[in-house]
């Protein structure tokens, strides 16, 4: 009997290998585990996402699967199995691999849904030192590896990198960008019934939830996420890559693809992504740096996100080298934007409250720039994000969280703290305008949060950071600053009141 977790959901993960035996109709189990929701408090939208994917691959299986709903795995794995030899492919979180390793009769195979092997990143990071390991070296090796936007030995147009081509602000007067709408799935009855069960499980308190549940957003199949692809790479990628770091606020998602969850899901495999978007471009459909834009987050950081969470190991999430402790405020654990004044980081939280969903600057540079101004503690705004996030993974979370939004790594991942004044969420986006707070302000009643906080943190700091090459001059900055003295009193009388 071969075990499909929850993200083991594409046809991917049934392709026999030398390790486990898939052929013809090997019986198959997954678990609906009611532990899981109890655990911790989920986007409600999250935990639809996840119960009707896997309803919705039980019903295509149908009789090769055995679909069990039971308290905790441990539990559906006794009433299922009931002694027999058990296969699983090697799952995605420290917590999975400990339990599945401690159950008896179960054999655990290598990881499938990403491209690269762990023991060959295993070697590669060996390679170069283990500790340093440079995003933009990997991806050039994953490029190279999987000829991706490679002409023979060199990369497709001249140039690895054309980040620089990809850093516009949204046009001028714009509302929203000039493209089409992405796709978005139809419910069924089988939504209706994860529907039904949640509201149950809530009102018995068995559970509770945060964030609303509104018409599923996102793909739960195969078919959904393949249409939710084309209809991408068709209509989206070609204006992907200016604008994939603006941010306008009525338009959450830009020219975004809306892939993450289906790939973290297992519905579509990170390869097919990759090489379609190489296709567009070959036949003259896509430009370059849109594609390179988009072969990078789906070949290059995801994979490394991945590889990283491995790599560095289960202590890495504990990483705490700035020493921020401050717990999280209920304003922002109950995903109250209502109650903040800051139109950008109002906007934002509301996405999030809305949908369970927001692309990477506002995540980087909105949610996670102002946590780290805060010093909240990074393991509990890593556990947030994990919670409150359909695409949210611990894999996923810990090192973009801890590494490179928290920088709790003190600079494993990353050479600086990703965190800014109001001026970078202006130049980007158009959501300081209307807002009560100005960019440029540090004190009085319109300082803006952004900038007031970003000094303050940096004067926090400032012995670690006047070390640093990438930040020393901002830190001479705050030699400059006639009214230091006045924006941390104004920041320890904000405290963890919503902005």
């Amino acid at each position: 009997m071969h075990w499909l977790f929850g993200d083991q959901l594409g046809p991917h993960f049934l392709r026999p290998s030398q390790d486990i035996d898939l052929t013809g109709d090997a019986p198959l189990l997954m678990i609906e585990a009611r532990s899981v929701f109890k655990r911790r408090r989920f986007h409600r939208a999250k935990a639809h996402l996840l119960l009707s994917a896997m309803r919705h691959r039980a019903a295509e299986l149908g009789d090769r699967v055995t679909y069990v709903r039971a308290t905790t795995y441990r539990d559906g794995l006794d009433q299922a199995a009931r002694g027999r030899h058990v296969t699983v492919h090697h799952p995605t979180s420290y917590a999975a691999l400990a339990l599945v390793r401690s159950l008896p009769n179960v054999a655990v195979g290598p990881a499938r849904g990403f491209l690269v092997p762990m023991q060959d990143f295993a070697a590669w990071a060996h390679r170069h030192g283990g500790r340093r390991l440079r995003q933009e070296d990997f991806y050039r090796w994953v490029r190279r590896g999987h000829d991706l936007l490679m002409d023979e030995d060199h990369p497709a147009g001249g140039r690895w990198n054309l980040d620089h081509d990809n850093r516009q602000p949204p046009p001028r007067d714009a509302t929203t960008l000039a493209v089409d709408r992405p796709y978005r799935p139809r419910e069924d009855e089988i939504d209706e019934e994860v529907r039904h069960d949640l509201d149950h499980w809530e009102k018995d308190g068995d559970v509770s939830f945060v964030g609303r549940d509104s018409p599923r957003l996102f793909p739960a199949t195969r078919a959904e996420a393949r249409t939710a692809l084309r209809c991408f790479m068709d209509h989206r990628l070609p204006t992907f890559g200016p604008y994939e770091d603006a941010m306008l606020a009525e338009d959450q998602v830009m020219s975004h693809s809306l892939l993450s969850s289906s790939l973290n899901l297992g519905l579509l495999d990170p390869a097919e992504c990759a090489e379609r978007a190489e296709a567009e471009w070959r036949a003259g459909r896509a430009p370059l740096n849109s594609v390179e834009g988009y072969v990078r987050q789906v070949a290059g950081w995801r994979e490394y996100v991945w590889q990283l969470y491995w790599h560095f190991g289960e202590e890495y999430r504990q990483h705490n080298e700035l020493r921020h402790t401050a717990p999280l405020p209920d304003w922002w654990n109950d995903l109250d934007a209502n109650s903040v004044g800051a139109r950008c980081l109002q906007t934002i939280l509301a996405q999030v409250r809305d949908t369970g969903w927001t692309h990477h600057i506002p995540r980087l540079m909105v949610l996670g720039s102002y946590a780290l101004q805060r010093g909240w503690d990074p393991a509990a705004v890593t556990d947030w994000f994990h919670r409150c996030f359909v695409d949210g993974y611990d894999w996923v979370m810990v090192p973009n969280v801890i590494g490179m939004s928290q920088y709790a790594d003190g600079g494993r991942m990353t050479t600086k703290p990703y965190t800014s004044g109001g001026a970078y969420i202006n130049r980007m986006s158009d959501l300081c305008g209307p807002c009560v707070y100005q960019p440029r302000d540090r004190t009085g009643a319109h300082a803006c949060p952004y900038t007031a906080g970003y000094w303050v943190f940096l004067d926090r700091h400032r012995s670690r950071f006047e070390r640093n090459h990438r930040t020393a001059r901002a830190v001479k900055g705050l030699d400059r600053l006639t009214d230091l003295d006045e924006v941390r009193r104004q920041e320890r009388t904000r405290g963890d009141t919503p902005p």
